[in-house]
């Protein structure tokens, strides 16, 4: 029971709560902005547009298979706003997603009142794309609502748009503005070539991202295949995320199957590229049904050098892949939400109940368009050499220009990366926070914008005489006031002004080491030879112990004896040396903290002609 001062929170239902896209989904909203449409013939307009978007998608993407949704759009009246929407889930392809906005951009061009917004569970990606052109107000906390498609250009709404505020804006505030004040939208062709980067490889990457190739199969699922292609989409996603409960039907030994390994027939199927390599690159072990006929083909294929039964082993292994894939398939089909996943469901339903009468022949099958076809598989090979020549922008290693990694459109993708992260690196610009290029709003509101740009260059600014300062208290070296009057290393110049990157690491640690020496004598800490005539200092042996006492500034050192042949007893009592308490105590705790290394502690004393004994543990009696 929820009580009584929480239920305020559920009045409004989930609307105060935001609204979180999936993952792998692009949504895409379309409106027609214009104060000369009256709003009882807006539906019938937007109804003509969805149309021409269905036209537009079946003669772009005929033949395409989509991983998941395909594009569509459905009219929706959300808070008084009235507009076509859809949501395409494209799963592990992401070209889903760059045709769903090449779709859009070439529905914006149709007609000049449309305004499309389109967004994934990242956000304004389009923006992501154009990361390095982008005005330096424009980040990802406030660009909500911001990025519009509108005659097949990008348009985004200025900070004006939020009244200078830097805040996301809502879907009813950018409406607002695109309707008053649409020429105060920013249109950068920089801003648009960034974003729109991908889509100058459409309409040919359509095609070019599809994969053709012969598998053997049962008759049954060929026949479903040539009825429906598309079904090979869901039947690749039941395989690929195969679990345990979903192999259970097939890895049962009572061969109750939809689509035994029977009356085995070789067809050429269609795939995109990612299908086609979620089927290859998966390592499954052939069920029971299909064991014996695949471990006759390895036989065959050890005994002969011949390229053939390799070539039938090879389609073979795939074919009882995708076969699997429709087998887990068949078992949740028609509690699945997914058209083409019900799509086979009836298929499978008709043909079973029809029998084999409706199976086509061995003739028929030959005459099917494509039924031999064999695309090249070289794109699934990545030789590194090749890589890091692409990499380098060498299309080989001999300088052959028809070598190099990948096709042409991975080719241009790798060599812009490249670039565009050696422009990063050698951008003197460039902050924290990623790359800040020159403000491209050239609106009213730009003094506004620098005024925030000075201040949030003043809480990164870099101040170098206070890191100086800072580094030589942390190294323990003079402040700057006590050694004006004294000549700096050259080590220890470079090394506060920055330029010490091109000294040699050697030649600075013996200047600083030098300049330390300086100091230490200065202070008189170097005088190995006292002053009073009545101070006698002596070796430190191992089995001496150090007794810091006093209030501050005496160290009394025990008496000890000379064990050396010829020599007499040895001298009682006890020698005060004035020196200072906290240096002393400081040089054996950081001596200790040394824990028998070599570090800054041993090194100095070493420079003093003194040598402490290592700090072992002594059992208490």
């Amino acid at each position: 029971m929820v009580s009584e001062d929480k239920t305020e929170f559920f009045e409004n239902g989930f609307e105060d709560f935001p609204r979180k896209l999936p993952e792998n989904c692009v949504e895409y909203m379309v409106f027609i902005i214009d104060s000369q449409v009256e709003s009882r013939k807006l539906l019938s307009d937007l109804e003509a547009i969805r149309k021409a978007a269905v036209q537009l998608c079946e003669r772009f993407t005929k033949g395409y298979i989509w991983q998941r949704d395909v594009f569509q759009l459905q009219a929706k009246n959300d808070k008084g706003l009235v507009y076509l929407h859809g949501t395409t889930d494209y799963g592990d392809s992401v070209e889903d997603e760059w045709l769903v906005v090449f779709l859009l951009r070439e529905l914006s061009k149709s007609f000049p009142n449309l305004w499309i917004r389109v967004f994934d569970s990242d956000g304004e990606f389009l923006l992501v794309e154009a990361a390095n052109v982008l005005p330096k107000w424009l980040s990802p906390e406030i660009d909500s609502n911001r990025v519009w498609l509108h005659q097949g250009g990008l348009r985004i709404l200025p900070l004006a748009a939020s009244s200078g505020d830097k805040r996301p804006l809502s879907l009813t505030e950018a409406i607002g503005f695109l309707k008053t004040k649409p020429a105060d939208l920013i249109n950068s062709a920089f801003i648009e070539a960034e974003a729109f980067y991908r889509l100058e490889k459409y309409p040919a990457q359509i095609t070019n991202s599809l994969h053709t190739t012969p598998i053997t199969i049962p008759r049954k699922l060929a026949y479903i295949l040539h009825e429906s292609p598309a079904t090979i989409a869901p039947a690749v996603e039941a395989f690929y995320l195969r679990d345990p409960l979903s192999l259970k039907p097939l890895m049962s030994l009572s061969g109750n199957t939809h689509f035994p390994p029977q009356d085995l027939v070789t067809v050429s199927v269609k795939f995109t590229k990612v299908l086609f390599a979620q089927v290859k690159s998966q390592q499954f072990k052939a069920p029971p049904s299909w064991s014996d006929i695949i471990d006759a083909i390895e036989r065959e294929v050890e005994v002969s050098s011949a390229n053939e039964p390799r070539q039938r082993l090879a389609r073979l292994e795939l074919g009882m892949k995708v076969t699997s894939g429709f087998e887990m398939l068949a078992t949740s089909a028609g509690k699945k939400d997914n058209r083409l996943a019900r799509e086979f469901a009836l298929l499978l339903e008709d043909l079973e109940e029809d029998g084999d009468q409706v199976l086509p022949t061995d003739e028929e099958i030959q005459a099917w368009p494509e039924v031999n076809r064999e695309d090249d598989e070289t794109w699934l090979d990545i030789n590194f050499e090749d890589f890091e020549n692409e990499l380098e922008g060498r299309r080989g290693a001999k300088g052959d220009p028809q070598s190099g990694f990948g096709d042409a459109t991975t080719q241009a993708d790798l060599q812009k990366m490249v670039s565009r992260f050696e422009a990063f690196l050698n951008d003197e610009t460039a902050g924290i926070d990623g790359a800040e290029l020159e403000d491209m709003d050239e609106d009213d509101d730009s003094s506004d914008e620098e005024d925030d740009s000075e201040d949030e260059d003043k809480d990164v600014s870099f101040d170098e005489e206070e890191f100086a300062k800072m580094m030589r208290e942390m190294m323990g070296m003079p402040s700057e006031k006590q050694t004006a009057k004294k000549p700096v290393p050259k080590a220890a110049q470079s090394f506060t002004q920055g330029e010490g990157a091109d000294e040699d690491e050697d030649e600075e640690i013996r200047q600083l080491t030098a300049q330390m020496e300086a100091e230490l004598k200065e202070h008189g800490a170097l005088k190995l030879d006292p002053t009073p005539k009545d101070t006698k200092v002596k070796t430190i042996k191992d089995d001496q112990k150090l007794d810091i006492k006093g209030k501050g500034k005496e160290i009394h050192r025990g008496r000890e004896e000379d064990e050396e042949e010829g020599e007499g007893g040895g001298e009682s009592g006890d020698e005060d040396i004035d020196i200072d308490y906290n240096l002393a105590k400081n040089l054996l705790e950081s001596f200790k903290s040394q824990a028998g290394m070599a570090g800054p502690t041993s090194n100095i004393l070493g420079l003093m002609g003194m040598q402490l004994p290592r700090d072992e543990d002594e059992e208490s009696t």
